[in-house]
Protein backbone atom coordinates (compact mmCIF):
# COMPACT_ATOMS: atom_id res chain seq x y z
CA UNK A 1 0.00 0.00 0.00
CA UNK A 2 2.73 2.49 0.83
CA UNK A 3 4.32 2.22 -2.44
CA UNK A 4 1.07 2.86 -4.03
CA UNK A 5 -0.12 6.10 -2.35
CA UNK A 6 3.56 6.88 -3.59
CA UNK A 7 2.07 7.03 -7.25
CA UNK A 8 -0.74 9.56 -6.38
CA UNK A 9 0.45 13.57 -5.92
CA UNK A 10 -0.68 15.88 -3.27
CA UNK A 11 -2.83 18.74 -4.49
CA UNK A 12 0.04 21.05 -3.32
CA UNK A 13 2.55 18.90 -5.76
CA UNK A 14 -0.13 18.62 -8.44
CA UNK A 15 -0.16 22.91 -8.44
CA UNK A 16 3.72 22.55 -8.39
CA UNK A 17 3.60 20.33 -11.48
CA UNK A 18 0.97 22.70 -13.30
CA UNK A 19 2.77 25.54 -12.46
CA UNK A 20 5.87 24.32 -13.66
CA UNK A 21 4.42 23.49 -17.31
CA UNK A 22 5.75 26.66 -19.38
CA UNK A 23 3.68 29.12 -21.39
CA UNK A 24 3.31 27.99 -25.28
CA UNK A 25 5.32 31.25 -27.21
CA UNK A 26 2.57 30.03 -29.94
CA UNK A 27 -1.08 31.28 -29.96
CA UNK A 28 -2.30 27.51 -28.40
CA UNK A 29 -6.00 27.78 -29.73
CA UNK A 30 -6.97 24.55 -28.53
CA UNK A 31 -6.09 25.20 -25.09
CA UNK A 32 -8.25 27.94 -25.72
CA UNK A 33 -11.16 26.50 -26.95
CA UNK A 34 -10.90 24.20 -23.93
CA UNK A 35 -10.73 27.52 -21.44
CA UNK A 36 -14.30 28.98 -23.31
CA UNK A 37 -16.01 25.53 -23.13
CA UNK A 38 -15.29 24.61 -19.85
CA UNK A 39 -16.52 28.43 -18.94
CA UNK A 40 -19.33 27.80 -20.99
CA UNK A 41 -20.62 25.15 -18.92
CA UNK A 42 -19.96 25.90 -15.28
CA UNK A 43 -18.03 29.65 -13.80
CA UNK A 44 -15.35 29.02 -11.29
CA UNK A 45 -16.71 30.37 -7.94
CA UNK A 46 -14.62 34.04 -7.85
CA UNK A 47 -17.24 34.61 -10.31
CA UNK A 48 -20.47 34.56 -8.35
CA UNK A 49 -19.83 38.28 -7.58
CA UNK A 50 -19.97 38.78 -11.32
CA UNK A 51 -23.86 37.06 -11.59
CA UNK A 52 -25.33 40.56 -12.08
CA UNK A 53 -22.70 40.77 -14.96
CA UNK A 54 -23.70 37.15 -16.36
CA UNK A 55 -25.00 38.27 -19.73
CA UNK A 56 -21.66 39.78 -20.09
CA UNK A 57 -19.42 36.87 -18.77
CA UNK A 58 -21.86 35.00 -21.85
CA UNK A 59 -20.68 37.49 -24.51
CA UNK A 60 -17.18 36.92 -23.59
CA UNK A 61 -17.48 33.69 -24.27
CA UNK A 62 -19.64 32.78 -27.31
CA UNK A 63 -18.47 35.65 -29.08
CA UNK A 64 -14.27 34.35 -27.99
CA UNK A 65 -15.54 31.25 -29.40
CA UNK A 66 -16.42 32.49 -32.96
CA UNK A 67 -13.18 34.35 -32.94
CA UNK A 68 -11.68 30.97 -32.49
CA UNK A 69 -13.91 29.81 -35.27
CA UNK A 70 -15.53 27.54 -33.10
CA UNK A 71 -19.19 28.66 -32.21
CA UNK A 72 -20.18 24.67 -33.52
CA UNK A 73 -19.19 24.12 -29.61
CA UNK A 74 -22.57 26.20 -28.03
CA UNK A 75 -25.81 25.05 -28.25
CA UNK A 76 -27.16 28.00 -30.41
CA UNK A 77 -31.21 27.98 -29.50
CA UNK A 78 -30.65 27.32 -26.13
CA UNK A 79 -28.17 30.30 -25.71
CA UNK A 80 -30.44 32.57 -28.23
CA UNK A 81 -33.77 31.65 -26.04
CA UNK A 82 -31.81 32.26 -22.92
CA UNK A 83 -30.67 36.03 -23.64
CA UNK A 84 -34.24 36.67 -25.29
CA UNK A 85 -35.66 35.76 -21.99
CA UNK A 86 -33.39 38.59 -20.47
CA UNK A 87 -35.18 41.68 -22.63
CA UNK A 88 -37.49 44.18 -21.08
CA UNK A 89 -40.92 44.77 -22.54
CA UNK A 90 -43.39 47.50 -21.98
CA UNK A 91 -46.74 46.87 -20.80
CA UNK A 92 -47.59 49.14 -24.08
CA UNK A 93 -46.85 51.89 -26.04
CA UNK A 94 -47.54 54.70 -23.37
CA UNK A 95 -44.78 52.73 -21.27
CA UNK A 96 -41.92 53.59 -23.77
CA UNK A 97 -42.16 57.22 -22.89
CA UNK A 98 -42.31 56.90 -18.85
CA UNK A 99 -38.19 57.34 -18.70
CA UNK A 100 -37.25 53.80 -18.72
CA UNK A 101 -35.38 51.91 -21.06
CA UNK A 102 -36.68 48.57 -21.94
CA UNK A 103 -33.43 46.53 -23.51
CA UNK A 104 -31.81 43.86 -21.61
CA UNK A 105 -31.21 42.91 -18.02
CA UNK A 106 -27.68 41.61 -17.29
CA UNK A 107 -28.65 38.42 -15.27
CA UNK A 108 -31.99 36.83 -14.23
CA UNK A 109 -30.98 38.63 -10.28
CA UNK A 110 -31.55 42.25 -12.14
CA UNK A 111 -35.18 40.89 -13.56
CA UNK A 112 -37.18 41.30 -10.61
CA UNK A 113 -40.36 38.87 -11.35
CA UNK A 114 -44.09 40.04 -10.38
CA UNK A 115 -45.79 40.15 -6.77
CA UNK A 116 -48.82 39.63 -5.69
CA UNK A 117 -49.69 43.03 -4.63
CA UNK A 118 -49.40 45.18 -8.01
CA UNK A 119 -46.44 47.00 -6.49
CA UNK A 120 -44.45 48.71 -9.53
CA UNK A 121 -41.20 46.91 -10.12
CA UNK A 122 -37.71 48.55 -11.06
CA UNK A 123 -36.46 48.16 -14.17
CA UNK A 124 -32.81 47.55 -14.35
CA UNK A 125 -32.04 46.81 -18.18
CA UNK A 126 -29.03 48.04 -19.11
CA UNK A 127 -27.33 49.27 -22.15
CA UNK A 128 -24.31 47.33 -21.44
CA UNK A 129 -25.55 44.61 -21.28
CA UNK A 130 -28.00 45.31 -24.20
CA UNK A 131 -25.44 45.75 -25.96
CA UNK A 132 -23.68 42.51 -25.27
CA UNK A 133 -27.04 40.27 -25.83
CA UNK A 134 -27.54 41.96 -29.58
CA UNK A 135 -24.05 40.92 -30.30
CA UNK A 136 -24.32 37.16 -29.01
CA UNK A 137 -27.36 37.50 -30.85
CA UNK A 138 -26.07 38.56 -34.32
CA UNK A 139 -23.55 36.39 -33.72
CA UNK A 140 -25.29 33.29 -33.27
CA UNK A 141 -27.43 34.48 -36.47
CA UNK A 142 -30.84 35.48 -35.04
CA UNK A 143 -32.94 36.96 -37.48
CA UNK A 144 -33.28 40.63 -35.50
CA UNK A 145 -36.77 41.22 -37.59
CA UNK A 146 -38.07 38.96 -35.04
CA UNK A 147 -36.69 41.33 -31.69
CA UNK A 148 -38.86 43.59 -30.04
CA UNK A 149 -36.02 46.37 -31.32
CA UNK A 150 -38.30 49.55 -31.63
CA UNK A 151 -38.96 49.26 -27.69
CA UNK A 152 -34.84 49.11 -27.47
CA UNK A 153 -35.02 51.78 -29.76
CA UNK A 154 -37.50 54.30 -28.56
CA UNK A 155 -36.91 54.06 -24.91
CA UNK A 156 -32.89 54.25 -25.69
CA UNK A 157 -33.91 58.16 -25.89
CA UNK A 158 -34.39 58.46 -22.33
CA UNK A 159 -31.22 57.58 -21.49
CA UNK A 160 -29.59 60.31 -23.48
CA UNK A 161 -28.53 63.40 -21.65
CA UNK A 162 -28.73 67.19 -22.64
CA UNK A 163 -24.70 67.23 -22.85
CA UNK A 164 -24.85 64.25 -25.67
CA UNK A 165 -23.53 61.38 -22.93
CA UNK A 166 -26.13 58.53 -21.85
CA UNK A 167 -27.14 56.94 -18.83
CA UNK A 168 -26.93 53.27 -18.70
CA UNK A 169 -30.13 52.80 -16.89
CA UNK A 170 -32.60 55.05 -16.54
CA UNK A 171 -31.67 56.74 -13.09
CA UNK A 172 -29.09 56.88 -10.43
CA UNK A 173 -25.97 55.97 -12.73
CA UNK A 174 -22.92 57.67 -14.28
CA UNK A 175 -22.71 59.01 -17.56
CA UNK A 176 -19.59 58.90 -19.62
CA UNK A 177 -18.25 57.48 -23.31
CA UNK A 178 -18.76 54.12 -22.27
CA UNK A 179 -22.04 54.48 -22.86
CA UNK A 180 -22.21 56.48 -25.96
CA UNK A 181 -20.63 53.76 -27.53
CA UNK A 182 -22.84 50.91 -26.08
CA UNK A 183 -25.66 53.36 -27.29
CA UNK A 184 -23.65 53.36 -30.71
CA UNK A 185 -23.37 49.75 -31.37
CA UNK A 186 -26.48 49.17 -30.32
CA UNK A 187 -27.76 51.57 -32.65
CA UNK A 188 -25.53 50.09 -35.83
CA UNK A 189 -26.03 46.45 -34.66
CA UNK A 190 -29.96 47.02 -34.87
CA UNK A 191 -29.31 49.59 -38.31
CA UNK A 192 -31.39 52.32 -36.36
CA UNK A 193 -30.22 55.46 -35.50
CA UNK A 194 -33.69 57.36 -34.29
CA UNK A 195 -32.32 56.73 -30.79
CA UNK A 196 -29.44 58.62 -30.40
CA UNK A 197 -28.98 62.54 -31.39
CA UNK A 198 -25.45 62.18 -32.94
CA UNK A 199 -25.18 65.68 -32.96
CA UNK A 200 -25.27 66.04 -28.94
CA UNK A 201 -23.00 62.65 -29.09
CA UNK A 202 -20.78 63.73 -31.50
CA UNK A 203 -20.09 67.33 -29.41
CA UNK A 204 -20.04 64.95 -26.16
CA UNK A 205 -16.65 63.09 -27.71
CA UNK A 206 -15.37 66.36 -28.64
CA UNK A 207 -15.27 67.47 -25.35
CA UNK A 208 -13.75 64.33 -23.82
CA UNK A 209 -10.43 64.53 -26.08
CA UNK A 210 -7.87 65.78 -23.58
CA UNK A 211 -4.87 67.97 -24.46
CA UNK A 212 -2.39 65.12 -24.99
CA UNK A 213 -4.83 63.75 -27.71
CA UNK A 214 -6.41 60.97 -25.99
CA UNK A 215 -10.10 60.42 -24.61
CA UNK A 216 -10.72 60.67 -21.02
CA UNK A 217 -14.47 59.34 -19.97
CA UNK A 218 -15.78 62.32 -19.40
CA UNK A 219 -14.91 65.93 -19.80
CA UNK A 220 -11.57 67.43 -18.64
CA UNK A 221 -10.65 63.72 -17.30
CA UNK A 222 -7.41 61.60 -17.85
CA UNK A 223 -6.94 60.81 -21.45
CA UNK A 224 -7.53 56.39 -21.18
CA UNK A 225 -7.10 53.76 -23.40
CA UNK A 226 -10.43 52.41 -23.09
CA UNK A 227 -12.18 55.58 -23.35
CA UNK A 228 -9.78 56.47 -26.40
CA UNK A 229 -11.41 53.66 -28.46
CA UNK A 230 -15.31 54.00 -26.88
CA UNK A 231 -14.07 57.60 -28.70
CA UNK A 232 -13.37 56.85 -31.94
CA UNK A 233 -14.98 53.66 -32.28
CA UNK A 234 -18.49 55.66 -31.71
CA UNK A 235 -17.57 58.44 -34.22
CA UNK A 236 -17.02 55.36 -36.94
CA UNK A 237 -20.19 53.70 -36.59
CA UNK A 238 -22.24 57.25 -36.40
CA UNK A 239 -20.18 57.75 -40.10
CA UNK A 240 -18.98 60.49 -38.66
CA UNK A 241 -15.02 59.94 -39.12
CA UNK A 242 -13.89 57.74 -42.57
CA UNK A 243 -12.24 54.03 -42.15
CA UNK A 244 -8.62 54.26 -42.68
CA UNK A 245 -8.96 57.85 -42.21
CA UNK A 246 -4.99 59.23 -41.74
CA UNK A 247 -4.88 57.88 -45.43
CA UNK A 248 -7.17 61.08 -45.90
CA UNK A 249 -6.95 64.50 -45.44
CA UNK A 250 -7.23 65.23 -41.78
CA UNK A 251 -6.71 68.81 -41.55
CA UNK A 252 -10.30 69.80 -41.65
CA UNK A 253 -11.20 67.12 -38.79
CA UNK A 254 -13.03 68.12 -35.88
CA UNK A 255 -10.95 66.07 -33.18
CA UNK A 256 -7.31 66.27 -33.33
CA UNK A 257 -5.74 63.32 -34.97
CA UNK A 258 -1.97 63.90 -35.16
CA UNK A 259 -2.16 64.37 -31.12
CA UNK A 260 -4.68 61.18 -31.26
CA UNK A 261 -2.36 59.33 -32.76
CA UNK A 262 1.29 60.00 -31.36
CA UNK A 263 -0.86 59.62 -27.88
CA UNK A 264 -1.76 55.84 -28.92
CA UNK A 265 1.64 55.02 -30.29
CA UNK A 266 3.29 56.00 -27.08
CA UNK A 267 1.28 53.72 -25.05
CA UNK A 268 3.10 50.88 -26.40
CA UNK A 269 6.23 50.17 -24.25
CA UNK A 270 9.13 50.03 -25.85
CA UNK A 271 10.42 47.59 -22.33
CA UNK A 272 8.24 44.69 -23.03
CA UNK A 273 5.89 45.41 -26.44
CA UNK A 274 2.83 45.34 -24.47
CA UNK A 275 0.19 48.30 -24.46
CA UNK A 276 -0.58 50.43 -21.04
CA UNK A 277 -3.99 52.08 -20.82
CA UNK A 278 -2.39 55.64 -19.33
CA UNK A 279 0.52 57.26 -18.91
CA UNK A 280 2.86 55.37 -16.52
CA UNK A 281 0.75 52.86 -16.20
CA UNK A 282 1.80 48.60 -16.26
CA UNK A 283 0.82 47.36 -19.71
CA UNK A 284 -2.11 44.90 -19.79
CA UNK A 285 -3.50 42.19 -22.02
CA UNK A 286 -7.09 44.31 -22.68
CA UNK A 287 -5.24 47.32 -23.96
CA UNK A 288 -3.71 45.71 -26.77
CA UNK A 289 -7.26 45.91 -28.06
CA UNK A 290 -8.27 49.13 -26.52
CA UNK A 291 -5.60 50.90 -27.89
CA UNK A 292 -4.30 48.54 -31.03
CA UNK A 293 -8.32 48.85 -31.98
CA UNK A 294 -8.19 52.54 -32.09
CA UNK A 295 -4.71 52.63 -34.28
CA UNK A 296 -6.55 50.19 -36.27
CA UNK A 297 -9.53 52.40 -36.85
CA UNK A 298 -7.27 55.25 -37.94
CA UNK A 299 -5.09 53.21 -40.34
CA UNK A 300 -2.43 53.27 -38.05
CA UNK A 301 -1.93 49.93 -37.27
CA UNK A 302 0.93 49.12 -39.30
CA UNK A 303 3.15 51.47 -37.29
CA UNK A 304 2.98 49.24 -34.17
CA UNK A 305 5.30 46.70 -33.66
CA UNK A 306 3.90 43.77 -33.74
CA UNK A 307 6.73 41.14 -33.35
CA UNK A 308 7.02 42.67 -29.95
CA UNK A 309 3.59 42.49 -28.84
CA UNK A 310 2.95 39.75 -30.09
CA UNK A 311 5.61 38.52 -27.46
CA UNK A 312 4.26 40.28 -24.45
CA UNK A 313 0.79 38.54 -24.88
CA UNK A 314 2.49 35.12 -25.55
CA UNK A 315 3.59 35.51 -21.54
CA UNK A 316 0.12 36.81 -20.39
CA UNK A 317 -0.84 33.73 -22.14
CA UNK A 318 -2.30 30.99 -19.45
CA UNK A 319 -1.16 27.55 -19.51
CA UNK A 320 -5.17 26.88 -18.31
CA UNK A 321 -6.16 29.03 -21.34
CA UNK A 322 -7.26 32.23 -21.85
CA UNK A 323 -5.14 35.56 -21.18
CA UNK A 324 -4.51 37.04 -17.64
CA UNK A 325 -4.21 40.62 -17.12
CA UNK A 326 -0.64 40.93 -16.57
CA UNK A 327 2.29 38.09 -17.37
CA UNK A 328 2.11 34.90 -14.57
CA UNK A 329 -1.54 36.53 -13.27
CA UNK A 330 -4.51 33.67 -13.60
CA UNK A 331 -6.56 34.08 -17.17
CA UNK A 332 -10.25 35.49 -16.39
CA UNK A 333 -12.90 36.04 -19.00
CA UNK A 334 -12.64 39.55 -19.85
CA UNK A 335 -8.58 40.00 -21.15
CA UNK A 336 -8.99 36.59 -23.01
CA UNK A 337 -11.68 37.40 -24.79
CA UNK A 338 -9.82 41.13 -25.64
CA UNK A 339 -6.33 38.88 -25.97
CA UNK A 340 -8.22 36.83 -28.79
CA UNK A 341 -9.45 40.44 -30.29
CA UNK A 342 -6.07 41.75 -30.06
CA UNK A 343 -4.41 38.49 -32.23
CA UNK A 344 -7.26 38.74 -34.30
CA UNK A 345 -5.80 42.41 -35.02
CA UNK A 346 -2.58 41.15 -35.82
CA UNK A 347 -3.79 38.40 -38.16
CA UNK A 348 -3.10 35.12 -36.40
CA UNK A 349 -3.91 32.19 -38.86
CA UNK A 350 -6.80 30.62 -37.66
CA UNK A 351 -8.39 33.04 -36.49
CA UNK A 352 -11.68 35.23 -37.80
CA UNK A 353 -11.06 38.78 -38.44
CA UNK A 354 -13.36 40.86 -36.36
CA UNK A 355 -15.34 44.02 -36.94
CA UNK A 356 -12.98 46.60 -34.37
CA UNK A 357 -15.34 49.40 -33.73
CA UNK A 358 -18.22 46.65 -32.73
CA UNK A 359 -15.54 44.52 -31.02
CA UNK A 360 -16.83 40.81 -32.55
CA UNK A 361 -16.91 39.41 -36.10
CA UNK A 362 -19.79 40.66 -37.11
CA UNK A 363 -19.34 43.94 -38.90
CA UNK A 364 -22.20 47.04 -38.99
CA UNK A 365 -23.91 48.38 -41.66
CA UNK A 366 -21.51 51.25 -43.17
CA UNK A 367 -22.56 55.18 -43.14
CA UNK A 368 -20.13 56.06 -44.93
Amino acid sequence: MAEEDNEFLSLSDLESELDSIPIPMFFDRNRHICYLEMMLELLPSPYQSQEINRLTLAYFVVCGLDILRSLDRVDKEGVINWVLSLQAHPQDEADLSNGQFYGFHGSRSSQFQPNDYGNALPNCSHLASTYCALSILKTLGYDFSLLDSMSIIKSMKNLQQHDGSFMPIHSGAETDLRFVYCAAAISSMLENWSGIDKEKAKEYIINCQSYDGGFGLTPSSESHGGATFCAVASLRLMGLIEDDILSKNVSSCFINMPLLLDWCLQRQATTDGGFQGRLNKATDTCYAFWVGGVLKILGAHKLIDHEGLRKFLFTCQSQYGGFGKTPEQLPDLYHAYYGFCAFSLLEEPDLNSICTELGTTIGPVQLL
